[in-house]
């Protein structure tokens, strides 16, 4: 179990960097501007803090979990919803995405529309 939580952590870790730009914009930092970092009108958060702390967090849920497809799956957060889209295998590997999903703190919905199931056309 303890190696399961470092394992969370290294994940977590990793996905940092990527969170950045996110983390940047949400506090006006003008850094995230200067990176070209814009978001969308449909995509604004009124919190975008903790939605950037529930996505790394989901990610790396989905990425520890066995039986899911961690690598296959992109994950998004606007005020507490969280969106999953790509491929899975199963439908089980799809219920258990969503399943780790709606067990993080903060979790208000997920939407798994854009999760597909079934064989992919490169054999995965």
């Amino acid at each position: 179990m303890k190696h399961l939580h470092i394992r969370n952590l290294f994940f977590v870790a990793a996905l940092l960097p990527a969170c950045a730009p996110v983390a940047l914009a949400s506090t006006g930092d003008s850094r995230a501007q200067e990176s070209g970092y814009e978001k969308s009108a449909h995509n604004q958060s009124e919190q975008p803090g903790s939605d950037t702390w529930i996505t790394t967090k989901v990610k790396a849920d989905l990425l520890a979990t066995k039986d899911v497809p961690g690598m296959e799956l992109k994950v998004e957060t606007v005020n507490g919803v969280v969106s999953l889209s790509g491929h899975v295998g199963t439908q089980a590997e799809a219920d258990r995405a969503v399943a780790v999903a709606r067990g993080i703190e903060g979790v208000k919905r997920v939407d798994s529309s854009g999760i597909t199931v079934g064989h992919s056309s490169n054999g995965h």
